[in-house]
């Protein structure tokens, strides 16, 4: 197989930032790789393999042409640019919610659904799930085939840094602030100030009350799971963490579940790590995960109340499980199906 042209579209942001050290790290075929981001991260240098490499404002360009292109810029950008790089070939991964829930693109998980990604698609464009879907899809593949589920409620509690760079910036600011006595700096990222304080908000609220951030997860979750009338329901927190999402999702059961049945599906689950004891290290945490690279579940408990009731608490970091090493995963399996990288 051929070395690929890749372009990675928000280079500087978070997840461009883990996508390049993810790339840097593997043995992923790279003959050039082009940097692209808004004119203010124009004539950046960031180094790649012993080379450096020259940010690129996405405005000014002219040539769109790659073999893969990766967007993590946001879904204005991905609207804009995301056709135009796949009607000169590419293979767009997008990292925006822009064309999740379009029929002619791909929304892949490659431990979930890989099927999905059996041939090129239509529209050249594949989608990457939103960061709480993904690590909560990951957990959930081996129970809803397991089991007949009735519903499915969830909190998540999720990170600054699904606001990106800015939101940890506004995090550390205002955490600095708080701690000397200082009123926290106007919230700009977020819809109030995050030191200290939970925000049971993740996106703007519809008229009904949802906001974006709980819809997605419903969509996103029937799409990749292939459950289309799946009962789901959520309330998205953002919290005063850096980095690291969590959730706790419960799962009402039609019949009766056993622990120990539950136990040994997760725990051979590919890409899940779980934690049983409850003791030391008998539970996730976002700021003592020891591997970014797999899904945490812990806290695994039957409701006493409640035979078919089902407690997960599920941790997973959000810039690589939930973006970065599924987009890579993507593109692997792009490249295993000859999607890409063809002779």
């Amino acid at each position: 197989m051929r070395a690929l042209d890749i372009s990675i579209i928000g280079a500087t942001g978070a997840v461009g930032a883990e996508l390049i050290k993810l790339l840097e790290s593997s043995r992923f075929p790279v003959s050039r790789l082009r940097l692209l981001a808004s004119r203010t991260s124009g004539g950046r240098r960031l180094r790649f393999r012993d080379e450096i490499c020259i940010v690129e404002p996405l405005d000014e360009i002219n040539d769109t042409q790659a073999d893969i292109a990766f967007f993590s810029a946001g879904g204005a950008v991905s609207a804009k640019y995301g056709h135009l790089f796949a009607a000169q070939g590419a293979l767009v991964i997008d990292n925006s919610n822009a064309f999740r829930m379009n029929p002619d693109v791909p929304l892949l998980v490659p431990q979930v659904n890989p099927n999905a990604l059996a041939a090129r698609p239509r529209s050249g464009i594949v989608a990457n799930p939103n960061c709480s879907t993904i690590q909560l899809v990951r957990a959930l593949r081996p129970l809803v085939t397991a089991f007949d589920v009735h519903q499915i409620i969830l909190t998540t509690y999720q990170a600054a840094s699904g606001g990106g760079l800015k939101g940890i910036d506004e995090l550390l600011e205002g955490t600095r602030s708080v701690s000397r006595g200082r009123a926290p700096p106007r919230a700009e990222r977020f819809p109030f100030p995050l030191a200290f304080n939970v925000i049971p908000q993740v996106g703007e609220i519809a008229s009904e009350g949802v906001t974006l951030e709980e819809r997605k997860l419903v969509q996103e979750s029937r799409k990749i799971l292939g459950l289309p009338h799946l009962r789901l329901t959520s309330t998205c927190v953002r919290v005063p963490v850096i980095n690291g999402h969590s959730e706790a999702v419960y799962l009402e059961l039609h019949e009766p579940v056993h622990l120990k049945q539950v136990h040994e599906l997760l725990a051979t689950e590919p890409g899940v790590r779980l934690y049983i004891d409850g003791t030391h290290e008998g539970y996730p945490m976002p700021r003592l995960l020891k591997d970014p690279m797999v899904v945490h579940v812990g806290r695994v408990r039957v409701n006493p109340e409640n035979p078919c009731g089902l407690w997960l608490w599920i941790v997973a970091d959000n810039l690589q499980v939930g973006a970065a090493v599924n987009a890579l995963l993507i593109a692997k399996l792009a490249i295993s199906n000859n999607i890409v990288g063809g002779k």
